[in-house]
This record gives C-alpha cells, structure tokens and sequence, in this order.
C-alpha cells in the first residue's frame, strides 16, 4: 500500500521510522516509570501491565510495549520548536497515559479480551479495577503537566489535552452508535460522518501530542495549531489506512483474520465510499440479506467493495489527508532536522509499516 508519492520521502541519510521511536521510547521510559510509580500500588501494578512492564503480581516484563507513536510526536513537536527533546517529555507522558487509559477502556467497550497478544487489563484484573485503571491515568496525565518544569506554559498544555480527551470521546460516542446504523437509506453513516469520527477518535491525540510538545515547548500559539492540524490529518489517514488493512491485511501483519471489519460489520471507509459510488447495488444487497457474513459472503463482498470503488476511493482519501498534514508541516516555521524526522515518521505511520 503505498500512500507517498516519492517527493515526500526522506533522503537517505536520515533515520528511519523505527530508530526515531526507538530514541523517543529511551528517553521518556524514566519520567513513564517514574510517574507511574507514584500512583497506588495495585494500580501503579495495572499500569504497568497495561504497558507492558510486567505480569499479574508485579514480577517485571518487557511484553510488547507498544511503538510509542505519541510520546514520539511530542518529543519531536517539542524539538521542531527549537527545544531539547527533554522539554517535551512531559507531554509525552501525559499523552503516553492517555492513549494507554483510552486502550483499557475501549478493550472493555469492545469486549476485547486480548490487548498485545495477552489478556487486557479487563480480563486479567476484573472489570471494575480495568475502569479504575483508565481514570488513574487521565488523572495522572493531568498532574503531570501542571508539574512540567515549563510551568508557565502548564495551564494552555492541560486545556489543550483536556479539548483532545473530549474530542476522543466524541469520536469513540459516534464510532459505537455507527454499528446500529443501517448500511443504506437516509440513517446510513456518510464518508463526512466517518472523516469526522476518525479526527476525533484517532486524530484528536495524535494531533495533541504535536501540539503538547510545541506548547511546552514555548512555542507560538499559530506553531502548535499547525501542528494539531497536521497530526489530526494525520490520524485520519491512519485510520483509513487501519480501514485497509482490516480487509486486505495479511493477517500476519495485522494480527487480525483476513477481512475481520467485514466479517463485524464494521463501518468503515471502504465499504461507505463503495456503497455511496454508483455501482453499489450488489453490495448494498449482499450486507442488508444478513446480519452475519459466512466466510463465502465475506469474500464476496471484499471482492464487491473493490470493484464498486470502495478500495481506491479510500487510499485516495488516506493521500490527501496525508499530503494535507505534510502541507501543514511545511508552513510552520519548525527546525529543519526534526521537521525531517517528522516527516518520516508521519509518511511511516500512514504506511503501517512499522
């Protein structure tokens, strides 16, 4: 799948994707640890586990920990505003907390039992500790920007993540009504619906990540809005991208059945923009005949999805919100080296490559 034209890569000689997160992990780990530690023990243990850092019981770990994306985007916005990475490690944590919070409360929604190849935090703990979990750390996140060292910037930081939470939950609100709405007719959910749920849920963190690391950072207001902007378009375009792969990944990669948000029904991009083209017909018929697709009929209607427009129609709009967010790099007045290293890792992100 490819979402970059050749103009947009990196030159050579620059890092790539994985060691630029990699560098970002190595630097916030300590300050995530630290503040993790300062919560109640039982808790600080559910946290931990949610990240990866150990088992059931405490005993220490180094589970998958998951890439890191945001905390790496706000060390990086931190330092495109001409700051030392470590002036963007506060926000790295707090979004690092709110990103692992919103995982422990969706696996719940979902009823997802596995979360990085174990039990989630729900299964593993209980349910009632998982939601205790998730609200320790949004309160967490909030402490630890009020006490960042930039304290004169604290007070637009903590609003700025608080208008991102709510964005989230707006966006998870619309993405958990969708599933009742019918696939056709005037209640069907439309490409705008669904662009509009991906900035919120998706978007929304990713864009304040950005944001959190320039502000800390002392940057201008236009700076930090740009980035917001950049990295909201950004998360539209990975979760088209995510949209993808549910259908066509290898489920090597993915993790997932091959064509597993057909075989749920989900609502996404693909499927709207193949049903919303002109030759939706067979399509429309095929997901209204049943409530569950058969592996036969899941087949059939990824084969549909296709051949209505529905795959192309999506990658094109993953290209221009990916170009969209590019544009809003370029404009803003960032430092050379680490508005390349954003780059990078923007154009990797929306390849689900790493």
């Amino acid at each position: 799948m490819t979402l970059l034209s050749a103009s947009r890569q990196s030159p050579p000689d620059a890092p790539a994707a994985p060691q630029i997160l990699h560098r970002c992990r190595e630097l916030v780990a300590p300050a995530l640890v630290e503040a993790i530690g300062g919560l109640h023990p039982w808790v600080a243990e559910m946290a931990g586990y949610a990240l990866g850092r150990c088992e059931v019981g405490g005993a220490p770990a180094t589970h998958n920990q998951g890439k890191g994306v945001r905390q790496a985007l706000a060390v990086l916005g931190a330092e495109a505003a001409g700051a030392p990475a470590d002036a963007g490690v506060p926000g790295a944590v707090a979004v690092e907390l709110v990103h692992t919070f919103s995982l422990l409360h969706d696996d719940i929604m979902d009823g997802d039992a596995l979360r990085r190849g174990r039990p989630a935090v729900w299964k593993a703990y209980g349910t009632g500790p998982a939601v205790l979990a998730g609200d320790a750390l949004f309160a967490l996140a909030v402490q630890t920007l009020t006490a960042a060292p930039a304290t004169q910037h604290g007070a637009s930081a903590v609003r700025h993540l608080t208008t991102a939470l709510g964005d989230l939950v707006r966006g998870q609100a619309d993405d958990l009504l969708f599933a009742h709405r019918p696939w056709t007719g005037p209640d069907a959910v439309d490409v705008g619906e669904y662009e509009r749920m991906a900035e919120h849920k998706t978007g929304a963190l990713l864009g304040c990540a950005l944001a959190l690391g320039a502000q800390l950072a002392g940057a201008p207001r236009e700076t930090a809005q740009a980035l917001d902007s950049a990295g909201r378009h950004l998360g539209v375009a990975f979760q088209i991208a995510d949209d993808l792969l549910g259908i066509w990944g290898d489920p090597a990669v993915t993790g997932k059945p091959v064509h597993s948000d057909l075989r749920q029904g989900k609502k996404t991009l693909p499927v709207l923009a193949a049903l919303h083209g002109p030759d939706h017909r067979a399509l429309a018929e095929l997901l209204a005949s049943r409530a569950a697709l058969d592996d036969t009929a899941v087949r059939r209607a990824a084969t549909l999805v296709e051949q209505a427009g529905g795959r192309s129609a999506a990658l094109r709009e993953a290209r221009r919100h990916l170009g969209a967010a590019h544009t809003l790099l370029a404009s803003a007045p960032l430092a050379p080296r680490p508005a390349r290293d954003l780059r990078t890792l923007l154009s990797s992100l929306a390849h689900r490559v790493i």
